[in-house]
């Protein structure tokens, strides 16, 4: 089955689709609307500002393509800033409604460590993402998270506990780089593009 990227400008698109490649994914990368919303397998990635993203989302009507393709039962998997923009609405300079695809809200770190979290934290995980995952570290770079969603799978501790990842039907989010966390994040897109 295809998997298809959504090569947005803002997101580090090639790292993400050499990962997805060595994993084994048969990839289309795309920002063409019809093409997203007829997807099977969506990989929806993102670094910076959620505000920039999700802009670009809804000006190039991306948004709309990525809940009819959920709605036609498509999977999808987000990325970092791409997880993020799956929940209800974003705090970061203000508040900016999300996807709403994952019920919750996105809020800065508050607490005495630097922010960002950039590095290497251990996840505590659940669910047909992490399966085979023998190692739960994974490598972050986040000032943003969403705390105790509801459709938490995993959970990470940086400033208190975290949402590091998300399951709501097909509808999957990684707070982490998969594509920068060595062979656990391979494994975890292996257990996505494989996931039926």
């Amino acid at each position: 089955m295809k998997t298809t990227l959504i090569d947005s400008p803002v997101a580090n698109v090639a790292n993400i689709a050499r990962a997805l490649r060595v994993a084994g994914a048969d990839l289309d990368v795309t920002r063409e609307p019809g093409t997203i919303a007829n997807a099977q397998k969506l990989v929806l990635p993102g670094v910076g500002s959620f505000i920039a993203a999700m802009q670009w989302l809804t000006q190039n009507k991306i948004d709309n393509a990525i809940h009819d393709a959920v709605k036609r039962g498509a999977s999808l998997l987000g990325v970092c800033v791409g997880h993020q923009l799956l929940f209800d609405v974003s705090h970061e300079m203000g508040s900016t409604r999300g996807l709403g695809l994952i019920r919750g809200e996105v809020q800065k770190f508050d607490g005495v460590l630097p922010v960002p979290q950039i590095g290497w934290n251990r996840v505590a995980a659940r669910g047909p993402l992490f399966d085979g995952v023998e190692d739960g570290v994974f490598y972050f770079v986040n000032s943003y998270a969403a705390i105790d969603a509801p459709d938490e799978i995993a959970r990470a501790d940086y400033c208190g506990p975290f949402t590091a990842a998300v399951q709501r039907d097909r509808v999957f989010g990684v707070q982490f780089h998969p594509e920068k966390s060595s062979a656990a994040g391979l494994r975890v897109l292996r257990n996505f593009i494989a996931w039926t």
